[in-house]
C-alpha cells in the first residue's frame, strides 16, 4: 500500500470529521468525538465484520457514490443504543413516539428515520471531503438504512461493491456520549484504489 495515499486518504476524512463533530457538538445535546482513525486495505467484507457487533447486529446508514470516481461511505450504529443517540441528536428519546409503521422489532420508524438524518449530516461530511479533494461535484445517492448480521450487511452492501475487490478502507472510530453514557459507532469509507491515485494526483499537482 502506497503511505502516503493512505495518509493522505486519512487527512481528508478526520479533518472533514473533525469538523462535523465540533459543530454537532455545538448544536446538539451530545458531545462528539472521534476516538481512532486508520487507514487499511482489504475486502469490504473484512473491513465490516471488524465491527464489534454488539448482540450480533448493527444498524447502518450508507450511501452508494456513482460517477467516474464511485465510492461508499458507510456508518454502523448499536441497535441497543439507538435511544441514547437520539437523545444525544435530538435531546429526546423517540420509543414514546407511536410508529404507525413498524418494521423490525427494537428500531422504530422515528427511530430509523433519525439515523437517516445523522448519518447523513455525518457521511456528507466525508463526501465534501472526497468532492473538495477531487476539485469536482459529487452527488450522492439518497441514504439508505438496513439493520442485521455481518452477513446481511455484507449482502446488502455486495449488490453495490465488489465483495472480493480489496479497497482502501478508511475506518473512524466514534464515540457519541450524553452525560456518563457512551454510544460506539463506527464510520467506513470504501475508497477503490482509482479514486486513491486520483486523489494523491490532486494533491500533488496543487502542492508542486
Amino acid at each position: 500500500m502506497d503511505d502516503k495515499a493512505s495518509g493522505l486518504l486519512e487527512q481528508l476524512a478526520v479533518l472533514s470529521l473533525e469538523k462535523c463533530l465540533a459543530r454537532l457538538s455545538k448544536v446538539s445535546a451530545g458531545t462528539w468525538r472521534m476516538e481512532s482513525a486508520g487507514v487499511s486495505r482489504e475486502t469490504l467484507e473484512d473491513a465490516v465484520k471488524r465491527h464489534g457487533f454488539r448482540n450480533s447486529k448493527a444498524a447502518a446508514v450508507y450511501f452508494n457514490v456513482t460517477g467516474e470516481f464511485p465510492f461508499v461511505a458507510l456508518m454502523l450504529f448499536e441497535p441497543d443504543d439507538i435511544e441514547l443517540v437520539s437523545k444525544c441528536f435530538l435531546a429526546i428519546g423517540l420509543k414514546r413516539l407511536v410508529d404507525p409503521f413498524p418494521k423490525a422489532p427494537g428500531i422504530t420508524q422515528p427511530q430509523e428515520m433519525m439515523l437517516l438524518e445523522l448519518g447523513n449530516i455525518i457521511l456528507n461530511s466525508f463526501v465534501s471531503a472526497v468532492s473538495e479533494g477531487l476539485k469536482k461535484i459529487i452527488m450522492p445517492s439518497v441514504p439508505q438504512y438496513i439493520q442485521g448480521d455481518a452477513q446481511r450487511l455484507v449482502g446488502e452492501l455486495g449488490t453495490i461493491a465488489d465483495l472480493k475487490q480489496n479497497f482502501r478502507i478508511i475506518t473512524l472510530a466514534l464515540d457519541i456520549q450524553c452525560g456518563k453514557d457512551v454510544s460506539k459507532s463506527t464510520v467506513f469509507g470504501i475508497i477503490p484504489e482509482k479514486l486513491a491515485n486520483e486523489l494523491e494526483r490532486r494533491y500533488n499537482s496543487g502542492n508542486q
